[in-house]
């Protein structure tokens, strides 16, 4: 098959970078070229790419982007920062995975199926917009439930505890957690570089001190991105944020309030839509497990009280699967409006 257009992942040989390449293989982007693109350490790793074939990864600079027509930027902050300039000016749709560019004027934060479900127009990108950046997937999770909620019955608040994996900071971090639980069951001494306290074993609203992973930042984020997807068409939620001694996949247990008493079977049906399934048997619930390498949220519900207005919601999503998914939909909106082969 021929195929036409190129679309470039800086850091794809980070754990979002991974993903990215996976999911990108089953999106309408997968006949393209790929080029993948990560910093000189680790250039010359062979990865699939999203076309299917196999490729190495090559050193990234700033010409590498050239001819690009989508670019996602799937690296750490410091990557996306160096490689912001000559990525938006190669005329790309680009997409921004880390957050990095969440501060830049005119670069807005973007949950495309959220924005669908509320009936809020894309009014905040346009042919001028350099970049997006793509939700962060926790942010997107809840926003997703709630806008399902809403799009059938009024949600007057919710109260959200977020419970975040170690893959949400990244390789050092992932592997950490690997190496102190198994210091730990060998009665060693657990290494504490990145967390600075035991994050194995463990659930906690903070890390150490010293720690690299900062739950409150991550907490803060979680609620900028929820402001900035779902503006002023949902109650702004109450997060709070504890890391959970898991690998992969987001959980969160969501209080909601709504504005008419609902029976089980109504809040179910409410709840269930393309984006979100909800599970029926008590004795299997959403769980990272459950969730892993899938795109859609999983939820259970459960009524607190009798009146039938606030409800339990258990949700659960593969963190980085969301946000590859969400960060393909961001591709998709900003490509629709950039013209084809480079702005003049």
């Amino acid at each position: 098959m021929s195929r036409t257009g190129r679309v470039v992942v800086a850091g794809a040989a980070t754990l979002m970078g991974k993903e990215l390449n996976e999911a990108l293989g089953e999106s309408p982007l997968a006949a393209m070229d790929f080029v993948l693109l990560d910093e000189e350490e680790l250039a010359g790793k062979l990865e699939t790419a999203g076309s299917g074939d196999v490729t190495f990864v090559q050193k990234l600079t700033a010409e590498s982007f050239a001819g690009a027509e989508y670019v996602f930027l799937a690296g750490d902050a410091a990557t996306t920062h160096a490689n912001a300039k000559p990525a938006t000016e190669s005329g790309a749709a680009v997409v921004d995975l880390s957050g990095a560019l969440e501060a830049t004027s005119g670069v807005p934060v973007r949950a495309p199926w959220v924005a669908e479900m509320l009936g809020a127009p894309a009014g905040a990108i346009d042919l001028r917009t350099p970049a997006v950046v793509s939700a962060e997937p926790a942010a997107v999770m809840l926003a997703t439930v709630l806008a399902q909620l809403q799009q059938t019955r009024k949600v007057k608040a919710a109260t959200a505890t977020v419970l975040v994996p170690a893959s949400q900071f990244g390789r050092a971090a992932l592997d950490e957690l690997h190496q102190q639980a198994l210091a730990l069951m060998s009665f060693q001494t657990a290494p504490k570089e990145e967390f600075d306290g035991q994050a194995a074993f463990n659930v906690t609203p903070e890390m150490g001190a010293e720690s690299k992973v900062r739950l409150a930042e991550a907490e803060g984020r979680i609620r900028r991105h929820l402001a900035a997807i779902a503006g002023d068409a949902l109650p702004e939620p109450a997060v709070q944020v504890a890391m959970a001694s898991t690998f992969h996949g987001v959980v969160a247990s969501v209080l909601v309030e709504l504005g008419e008493p609902l029976g089980e079977d109504e809040m179910k049906a409410a709840l269930d839509g393309e984006r979100v399934d909800v599970l029926l048997d008590a004795n299997d619930p959403p769980n990272n497990l459950s969730v892993a390498g899938q795109a859609n949220i999983q939820v259970r519900v459960r009524r607190e009280g009798e009146d039938g207005r606030r409800w339990w919601l258990w949700a659960a999503a593969d963190n980085l699967r969301l946000a590859a998914a969400n960060a393909i939909a961001c591709a998709g909106e900003l490509g629709r409006l950039k013209p084809k082969g480079q702005v003049q």
